[in-house]
């Protein structure tokens, strides 16, 4: 499921990255890869607040409709 599509609270396991090599780098350095297991908190005007190893980032609805998401073990 992309992350965009989940509702706030859900947590789920990054599945897929569809994105630009200079935007998967990006994602990378903040540890947002397959694998890694991402909590949504908040999703509000097209902005979505993600949780990723105890810290929060903010990414836009364009980035979070290019990460699938899986049920988290």
């Amino acid at each position: 499921m992309l992350l965009s599509k989940v509702q706030v609270g859900h947590r789920g396991q990054i599945a897929k990255i569809q994105v630009s090599d200079k935007k998967k780098h990006l994602l990378n350095s903040i540890g947002c890869h397959i694998g890694e297991e991402v909590t949504l908190i908040s999703k509000l005007a097209g902005n979505y607040v993600i949780n990723i190893k105890d810290s929060r980032y903010a990414i836009d609805e364009k980035m979070a409709k290019q990460i699938e998401l899986a049920e988290a073990n």
